[in-house]
């Protein structure tokens, strides 16, 4: 693998939009340095019979039934609304035409 260069990696931070200061391309030229050579190791592994996936544990939805805790009458509903138009609620118009 070709080491990266200090002028790769103010390149890199420049087309992230980073200001990095000149004290720190050498600790990043390292640290990027590090983890390219982590993923030459990573594309060594056999991944063959290894089925694709999304994530290393499965996420499960936990539901439950919906369940009536009390009924309101739709009329005592309506009535506590500050503007009725028969069986709506009238609410101020928030589009122009």
């Amino acid at each position: 693998m070709n080491k990266i260069t200090a002028d790769e990696v103010r390149k890199v931070a420049k087309l992230a939009r980073l200001d990095l200061p000149d004290d720190q391309i050498e600790k990043y030229t390292e640290q990027l340095e590090g983890i390219l050579e982590y993923v030459a190791q990573l594309e060594k592994v056999d991944t063959e019979s290894v089925p694709q996936t999304t994530r290393a544990v499965e996420v499960v939805n936990v539901t439950r039934e919906d369940q009536v805790l009390y009924e309101t009458d739709r009329n005592d509903l309506l009535e506590l609304a500050p503007q009725r138009e028969d069986d709506f609620f009238r609410v101020p118009k928030i589009l122009s035409d």
